[in-house]
């Protein structure tokens, strides 16, 4: 993946790999990252995507929420991997290396090398 280049996003457009983003100027990617296609993110209050993640078809990462006005810093540190069909709501921080199964619903931290089961 030597060259692999940031993607060109857009607020509220698809991105050439079919994936949405909201207040793309918060939202930080770091090198080497796949977001599957239909994938939602809205980071007005901040979303960081680090090394080597790999997020599935079909997920929505919030930083902010109208349920419970939840907002929020949402981080996915190095290496960690999102199943499809997962939601990780607003102010939550996935660990290094973890790995989330798909269907999930993340709403707290997930420490480092976790594997965490819907």
């Amino acid at each position: 993946m030597a060259d692999w280049k940031k993607p060109t996003i857009e607020h509220q457009k698809i991105t050439k790999y079919g994936y949405f983003v909201e207040y793309p100027e918060n939202l930080i990617l770091r090198k080497n990252i796949d977001i599957g296609v239909f994938t939602y993110i809205n980071s007005h209050f901040g979303v960081e995507i680090q090394d080597g993640v790999e997020i599935g078809p079909h997920c929505s990462i919030l930083s902010h929420s109208t349920i419970g006005n939840r907002k929020g810093k949402v981080i996915i540190k190095k290496s960690a991997k999102i199943g499809g069909y997962t939601l990780i709501m607003p102010g939550v921080t996935i660990g290094e290396n973890s790995l989330i199964h798909a269907y999930s619903y993340i709403d707290k931290d997930v420490e480092d090398n976790k594997i965490i089961k819907k």
